[in-house]
């Protein structure tokens, strides 16, 4: 019977494997323009959950090397929320989560009388949910060319608009495969070679969330991305193109309460609320909006070991109140943990390792890294926040854009040569 479930489990994992996407979307008939052919190039990397202590509490060698080869910040501050498809979506448009529409992992959207979910493919397929212009849009209009192998959105026409090379995200990629798909894109003639490609690992968030920040599985994936960037970076310089690497995360990671969470508040009547899967972040979205005040008020007669917002009283440092909200995509009331502790209105069982919580919290911030012929040797840098990386691939690539962000090229001029 034994042998019989692990062959059943084992013909079922094949035949997941097997279903998923594997296969590169190439968009025809786009070239380099002349003028772009004589471009640098950019590969911008993240890898998910990258706190920004990890490089030397875990000793990345490859790293800690690369980044005093060129540039290192002391940390990157995340946008709140600390999310993962936020955070990645504000790197790559310059925009705050509440000005870019992606507003959580999980959300929903009033107008549209829908919900938007991580996991949802048919969702984060949908270009109607992403605003701001993607770098790789910005690039592609101006007639260079760009690639992905992952980011979010990257799935997405944006502006009628994908990755001219790209891959559907899945996890059956072995990462020398994915590193060779690099190499033979930048082995394409210079009509045809993309001057800016995105680059994902999702190892070290996955491990920290399962066995938290501290653990020997974290480390172990903290050494699987330092040497695959260490492999990256070989290839590239072998290649001997004027290639600059930018190595980010998406936010920090940090230590919870495993045993206490927070349950559903007594003074809350799921009924009349929808409440979107959330831990550090619960958004409440009134059926009605006369249970606003109402429901605010007793929550706040409650709250012990979290916080209750309209809104309109959110922290203006979060940018991500009333006044910032062009999407009406904001929960009528918010409510944030204290932590160790965070939600669980669902019952399962606490990972130990989470994030999405406040930015200015140290272990929320993020990793900065950067290096290539473009960027100053040895210079160390203080915070800064992440809308800032759009206008400083920007400038790299010599594109122009006319679209207001929240970004300023002067925060990350000076590590420019």
């Amino acid at each position: 019977m034994f042998k019989y479930f692990c062959t059943l489990f084992c013909l079922i994992y094949a035949s997941n494997i097997i279903a998923q996407d594997t296969a590169q979307k190439i968009i025809n008939g786009r070239f380099n323009s002349a003028a772009q052919q004589e471009k640098p190039y950019v590969i911008l990397i993240s890898a998910d959950g990258f706190r920004y202590d990890y490089a030397e509490k875990f000793h990345a060698e490859n790293l800690l090397r690369l980044s005093k080869q060129g540039v290192a910040a002391s940390s990157m501050i995340p946008s709140f929320p600390s999310l993962t498809f936020p955070n990645h979506y504000t790197i790559v448009t310059g925009l705050y989560p509440a000005h870019h529409g992606l507003v959580n992992n999980n959300f929903y959207d009033e107008n549209k009388k829908a919900s938007y979910s991580l996991g949802n493919k048919k969702a984060v397929a949908d270009s109607s949910w992403y605003g701001g212009t993607p770098l790789w849009v910005l690039a592609e209009k101006q007639n260079m060319l760009s690639a992905s192998f992952f980011w979010v959105a990257s799935e997405s026409a944006i502006q009628g608009v994908r990755p001219t090379y790209y891959y559907n995200y899945s996890d059956a990629f072995k990462i020398d495969a994915r590193i060779n798909a690099v190499k033979n894109w930048l082995l394409l003639p210079a009509d045809k070679r993309p001057h800016f490609i995105t680059f994902y690992f999702p190892e070290v968030d996955h491990e920290s969330h399962t066995y938290g920040p501290e653990s020997k599985q974290t480390e172990e994936a903290v050494h699987f991305v330092d040497e695959s960037i260490g492999k990256m970076t070989a290839m590239v310089d072998a290649l001997h193109l004027p290639v600059n690497f930018i190595f980010v995360s998406d936010h920090g990671m940090t230590a919870v309460d495993t045993v206490h969470s927070i349950q559903i508040p007594a003074a809350l009547d799921t009924n009349k609320f929808i409440i979107p899967r959330g831990d550090a972040l619960v958004q409440l979205y009134a059926k009605d909006k006369k249970d606003i005040l109402p429901t605010y008020e007793a929550l706040k007669k409650e709250a012990k070991d979290y916080d209750v917002y309209l809104t309109q009283n959110m922290p203006a440092r979060w940018h991500y109140g009333k006044k910032d909200d062009r999407y009406n995509r904001l929960g009528d009331i918010i409510l944030t943990p204290h932590l160790p502790l965070s939600f669980n209105f669902g019952k399962r069982s606490v990972t130990p390792g989470k994030h999405g919580f406040d930015p200015g919290l140290p272990d929320m911030h993020a990793t900065f890294y950067a290096w290539g012929p473009q960027f100053k040797s040895n210079k160390k840098i203080g915070d800064f926040e992440n809308v800032n990386i759009y206008p400083l691939v920007a400038k790299l690539l010599g594109l122009s854009y006319t679209e207001k962000i929240d970004g300023r090229l002067k925060v990350l001029k000076n590590i420019l040569k």
